[in-house]
């Protein structure tokens, strides 16, 4: 059986600004999503992966607004630098205050990667900074000395 990786997470907009400043990113922000590719190479990362909230709070934003994306691969954390350049480059087109992916797998556990902008958000173009932590679901096993 092939084993399965799941990649989920989010993308948070700026929560401040006039609303003309909003809309700009906002509208920015959507048209980097849908530039990106309808299908894609190896490992995939596509535009139908991502999914953005409307602008008003009945349209899921009632401040700041959130990019979601999510995906089911076969052990993607093989090829884990590849997406993660995707995904940075991505990043690095787009307004954003915070970014977050989960990396799910069989073998190695569940993986958490952030990025918060430096400043108070990141503008297009800027360097990026990413943090990882590692959880593993299952017992400790200790080694015990006689």
């Amino acid at each position: 059986m092939d084993r399965e990786s799941i990649v989920y997470g989010c993308i948070k907009d700026l929560p401040f600004g006039n609303e003309t400043e909003v809309l700009k990113r906002r509208y920015h922000n959507l048209r980097t999503i849908h530039s990106l590719p309808g299908g894609d190479e190896w490992p995939f990362l596509s535009r139908d992966f991502f999914a953005v909230s409307g602008s008003q709070p009945e349209q899921g934003t009632y401040i700041t607004q959130v990019i979601h994306f999510g995906a089911s691969y076969c052990a993607v954390e093989c090829d884990w630098e590849q997406w993660i350049k995707k995904f940075e480059a991505i990043l690095k087109q787009m307004y954003w205050n915070s970014a977050t992916v989960h990396l799910e797998t069989e073998l190695a556990g569940t993986h958490t990667f952030s990025w918060h902008a430096e400043k108070s958000y990141h503008s297009p173009g800027e360097e990026l900074k990413v943090r990882c932590e590692w959880q593993h679901d299952g017992q400790l096993k200790t080694k015990q000395h006689a």
